[in-house]
């Protein structure tokens, strides 16, 4: 069967499904996903065959879709739109410190879902109440981190293109300084980070050859035993993948790799003990993300955030400051209303001589 491109939004990013022939870009298809049954775009096919994409494990299309059913989609974009403008209403009048990025509504209506980004965990029962009374439908609430917040917008990054993670990129990569560092990058924030405030994320594309050529390349700036002598690694170019090196009679020279390993250089002054290398990276931080979801059926519910929120027990049994549980109590220590803060040291006066 022929495969063909699909979007749920615009300039949102393309998924491959298989159908029957006869459709051609522009067209409006039904297909199931993870929130049931939806609509898509056709923008690209039909063709026979993806490199390293096998037709088999491709999700089918059902069939194309009728004037109901596109009718249906244009009101639900209607109500996402006004379910947005609600619940940032809704946010201002609570006073909560959260911002909502997007709105998605199912095919069938049986669900809403608001992302919203927030710096912590907030307190959002009521607007959730609001939410499930407005529209009589299950509400989910969903916290982000600001890269997600990227991908669902969209944004033209440094370069002049779309941003990668609109366009096609499905998991986003560790990307950490030390990469700006070793592509010899200036470390301006300016110019090393994205729209959404993070680490490119071009960063990493490449970042596999420098880790292959940097294993290979000896540390800069260190003096090396050669079998012509003394020399010392000033740069290294992995594009040409060769070193720039000072000799002893200070003559600037540039090397390939394999001219190098054949001086067989070596350090014997600073062999590394066992443990002493390279310090493994640390695992990706990703975005925490808080799910909530709620029902006209649940909505009354007193213990449904039981395990989002602080207990209030908890608080009011913590002290509020440590001279409280160091302070004895009455008839255990002390007098009623003697206090640790009221008592005074009594200083014992020297006896009078007898002159005086």
């Amino acid at each position: 069967m022929p495969i063909y491109g699909l979007r749920f939004r615009t300039l949102g990013q393309t998924s491959y499904y298989s159908g029957p022939p006869g459709f051609k870009p522009g067209d409006h298809v039904l297909i199931d996903a993870e929130q049931g049954r939806t609509l898509a775009q056709v923008v690209s096919g039909p063709v026979e065959a993806l490199p390293g994409v096998e037709e088999a494990s491709l999700p089918p299309v059902l069939r194309e879709a009728n004037a109901e059913e596109l009718r249906q989609g244009q009101e639900n974009e209607a109500l996402s739109r006004e379910a947005r403008l609600f619940c940032r209403q809704c946010i201002r009048e609570r006073r909560l410190d959260m911002k909502l990025v997007d709105v998605e509504v199912f095919f069938d209506r049986s669900k809403l879902i608001f992302y919203f980004t927030a710096p912590a965990r907030i307190d959002f029962r009521d607007l959730v109440k609001d939410l499930v009374r407005e529209y009589r439908a299950r509400i989910e609430l969903r916290q982000i981190g600001v890269r997600h917040e990227t991908q669902m917008i969209g944004a033209v990054g440094n370069c002049g293109m779309v941003c990668c993670c609109r366009r096609y990129l499905r998991k986003f990569a560790p990307v950490t300084i030390r990469m700006a560092k070793e592509q010899n990058l200036f470390l301006n924030p300016a110019k090393i980070s994205g729209i959404c405030g993070r680490l490119l994320c071009c960063l990493s594309y490449e970042q596999e050859n420098y880790d292959r050529f940097h294993r290979n390349c000896p540390r800069l700036g260190k003096k090396y035993q050669t079998s012509q002598g003394v020399m010392k690694v000033l740069r290294a170019n992995m594009f040409r993948n060769t070193l720039s090196v000072l000799t002893e009679n200070n003559e600037e020279l540039e090397v390939s790799l394999d001219e190098w390993q054949a001086l067989t250089p070596y350090r014997p002054e600073s062999q590394p003990q066992a443990g002493q290398g390279r310090q493994p990276a640390r695992p990706p931080q990703g975005d925490g993300m808080l799910v909530v979801s709620v029902t006209p059926d649940n909505v009354e519910d007193p213990n449904l955030f039981g395990n989002l929120l602080p207990r209030e027990k908890d608080a009011k049994a913590a002290p509020t400051h440590p001279e409280e549980s160091a302070a004895p109590r009455n008839g255990a220590g002390g007098a009623a209303g003697d206090s640790g803060k009221n008592r005074r040291k009594r200083r014992r006066r020297p006896p009078r001589s007898e002159s005086e």
